[in-house]
């Protein structure tokens, strides 16, 4: 399994079960292909991959870990 972290650019809002995802929040997905995953779930409107939680100053909402 690996870990990954995904933000969204600027226009990237998603609703999913009743949750915003947007500019504001990080995604952490741990996945045996969380890239995969992320496609899956957000189709390809996010900005980018860490493989460590970026800079959070930038992220007020957080890290929104995501069950597979």
């Amino acid at each position: 399994m690996k870990t990954s972290y995904f933000t969204f650019g600027q226009i990237h809002v998603h609703s999913l079960n009743g949750r915003t995802f947007d500019k504001d929040c990080v995604v952490k997905i741990t996945a045996e292909d969380p890239r995969e995953v992320m496609v899956l779930m957000f189709g390809r409107k996010w900005a980018r991959e860490y493989s460590e939680p970026p800079p959070m100053k930038y992220f007020p909402r957080g890290i929104v870990e995501v069950s597979v």
